[in-house]
């Protein structure tokens, strides 16, 4: 049986799909969309039912990609059953979509979901009166303690042979009277009404079945003569949209009034006290930063021992490997290769990404869960409308702060392709947690040498925030040039504050995220270790292919502070950033493989001894905060755009911004100094 499951953004359904999926699922792309497919498979009582995830919408009326999967899935009739998610908290709003939905099947089940939150806040739902208005089972779960889905199987076992029919809604007169005119050139295997009011209104219909209604010259003609009509009383194509909602809405505030009690009347005064303080006008932005800094001290503190505990681990079997390999006959110079290229490459990767991605990852997803990322993207909306975007790049922004690869695909959240292309092309300007090694011990080496983890965290912040600034500062120079127009408006919930599931949190967001960049990362590393093995230890005329490139790149790196082996580390950490400071020992040390100096006195002495001054270590800072994207991220972004153009735009826009900064800090040090 195939069921899909569909709801609005922030109801629990991806909590709910969990619960009746457990780890029997399996993700992909929609069909022709960049959408992600989240499928699983539930057995119940000797059925197997395939549970497909649909992205969150509020309403069938597609703006989006997601909406257009949602959209098409259920006009398509290709399912069994539907489950519907609804917040019980607010179940006015949810209903706008239940309706829309039932206009077109009954083979529902619908769940209130978050109960536990309902019963907190005193708000009782009279669920047998709901039944007898919409006509289909009605079950209370709550998902995250597995509550009602044993519930919402049984129900589901019974629909799935029933009769199918739908809901009708009274629309005003004037649409009422064309849709009656217009269906008889439609088959009723379903009801016509939402199908005609989206054809009057032009709204794209992607459905093959209503295809054949273009070639069909009675129902164009009688199409022109409808519009027309409609326009004689004062109501363009444009406001056919407007009276289908406003009808849906007053529908769904008449059904709400009738089943909703609110036995408490200031339900919502906490939230709502919390709000005037995290979304204040003269506050938000330092709660924000707080937040901000919190996490990065938490980040680097946490990650030292983990990253040594790997690291000594990692490079302790070293040996052992080259050993087996010699063992059983590799050549000496395909196992120092394998061994002193990919491998040291890989454990270097392995031991620097995991831990802080481990840390930073879950504390993003606890705000995440919390309810607090909205508040973010509702305070910076409008400094990104002031630069023709909007606030749902802030969210987009943040995700960057742990892989810029995660923050690419995080970009389909927004409707606007204008405003998509804007917060991909300057996702990279946000530092992901492959940088901040680099930029931790710049830091610890030039600017805060014997200051503790929290002055080092606040000095990160800022040069963050410079990051942040130049994010603005591009996005309002695309939108004047490449990406002309203006802001859209976009609909954003500020869900309730819930307590977060601590151990699921963690469990998701090394799931979900941690695993994802770090598989991606290995991938892209492996060719890496091979290139700069290679590099490092093929001699021309005496001197390694490496020593060629940094005296090459010397003269021009030199103009933006720094020197050749630094750029020429830049260029080779492109699959992974973490490894730009090895390449740098090694270029220094003209070593034939990546090497480590846990002395960090002795780094600087290395690094002094070659020519660094503080003026380099900012260079340094300010290129790793602006050059181009990793391997990685670069392939999410043409794989999200499908565009070589953006992709190439993508790595150039970050790179000029860097050496264009580097060279100005450098001319005005030179000038003062």
């Amino acid at each position: 049986m195939k069921v899909g499951l569909v709801g609005n953004p922030n109801v629990g359904k991806s909590t709910i799909f969990n619960a009746l999926t457990g780890m029997h699922q399996h993700t992909g792309n929609w069909p022709g969309k960049t959408v992600v497919k989240a499928s699983g498979y539930k057995k119940y009582q000797g059925v197997t039912y395939l549970i497909e995830d649909l992205p969150g919408t509020y309403s069938l009326m597609a703006h989006s990609k997601e909406e257009e999967v949602t959209r098409d899935f259920i006009y398509s009739m290709d399912y069994d059953a539907l489950i519907i998610v609804c917040d019980a908290v607010c179940l006015e709003r949810n209903l706008n979509l239940v309706l829309q939905i039932l206009e077109i099947t009954n083979k529902v089940v619908i769940c209130l979901n978050l109960v536990d939150e309902a019963k907190k806040k005193k708000i009782k739902i009279d669920i047998n009166k709901l039944y007898n208005i919409l006509k289909v089972p009605i079950v209370f779960t709550s998902a995250r303690d597995g509550q009602g889905i044993n519930q919402v199987m049984e129900n589901l076992k019974e629909i799935t042979n029933k009769k199918s029919s739908y809901l009708k809604l009274n629309y005003p007169q004037s649409l009422a009277d064309e849709i009656n005119h217009l269906s008889a050139f439609i088959e009723n295997d379903i009801n016509e009404d939402p199908v005609l009011l989206n054809l009057l209104g032009e709204k794209e219909i992607t459905f093959k079945k209503y295809e054949k209604l273009y070639q069909n010259e009675k129902f164009l003609k009688q199409f022109k003569t409808s519009q027309n009509n409609l326009k004689k009383q004062g109501i363009k194509k444009d406001d056919i949209e407007t009276l289908i909602t406003e009808t849906i809405v007053n529908r769904a505030s008449t059904i709400a009034s009738e089943v909703v009690t609110f036995t408490k009347k200031d339900y919502q005064k906490k939230d709502r006290l919390v709000d005037k303080i995290v979304t204040h006008k003269f506050f938000s932005i330092p709660i924000m930063l707080l937040l901000l800094l919190l996490i990065f001290w938490l980040t680097i503190t946490g990650a030292n021992y983990p990253s040594q505990i790997l690291y000594d681990l990692f490079f302790s079997i070293e040996d052992s490997l080259a050993n087996f390999l010699s063992f059983i006959h590799i050549p000496d110079s395909i196992n120092n290769m394998l061994v002193y290229g990919v491998y040291r490459v890989l454990a270097w990767v392995i031991s620097v990404m995991l831990p802080p991605m481990l840390i930073f990852f879950p504390l993003f997803t606890l705000l995440e869960d919390l309810g607090y990322l909205p508040r973010i993207a509702f305070c910076l909306d409008k400094t990104f409308k002031k630069c023709a975007s909007c606030g749902k790049q802030a969210l987009t922004m943040a995700m960057g702060f742990g892989c810029n690869a995660v923050g690419v695909t995080g970009c389909r959240i927004i409707d606007s392709p204008r405003e998509r292309l804007m917060a991909i092309l300057t996702n990279v300007f946000v530092p992901c947690n492959g940088r901040f090694p680099l930029l931790i011990t710049m830091i610890t080496l030039f600017l805060i040498a014997d200051g503790n983890s929290l002055v080092k965290s606040f000095v990160l912040t800022l040069f963050i925030l410079i990051g942040i600034a130049m994010t603005f500062i591009i996005t309002k120079i695309l939108s004047k040039t490449f990406l002309k127009g203006v802001p859209s408006s976009f609909t954003l919930e500020l869900p309730s504050y819930r307590k977060p599931q601590i151990i699921k949190v963690i469990i998701r967001s090394i799931l979900d995220r941690g695993i994802f960049v770090l598989k991606r990362a290995i991938v892209a590393s492996i060719p890496a270790g091979v290139i700069i093995w290679l590099m490092a230890n093929i001699n021309i005329q005496n001197n390694s292919i490496l020593q060629i490139c940094t005296d090459a790149l010397d003269p021009f790196a030199s103009l933006i502070g720094m020197d050749g082996v630094i750029l020429m580390a830049f260029i080779l950490a492109l699959p992974a950033n973490e490894i730009v400071i090895p390449i740098i020992i090694m270029g220094y040390l003209s070593l034939g493989y990546l090497t480590d100096m846990n002395d960090l006195t002795a780094l600087k002495d290395l690094f002094v001894q070659n020519g660094w001054t503080v003026l380099t270590a900012v260079c340094v800072m300010l290129f790793s905060l602006m050059h181009w994207p990793c391997l990685t991220t670069i392939l999410t972004i043409k794989k999200e755009t499908g565009s070589l153009k953006w992709t190439m735009l993508s790595v150039l826009i970050p790179t000029i911004v860097g050496f264009t900064l580097c060279f100005l800090v450098t001319l005005i040090y030179n000038l003062l100094f």
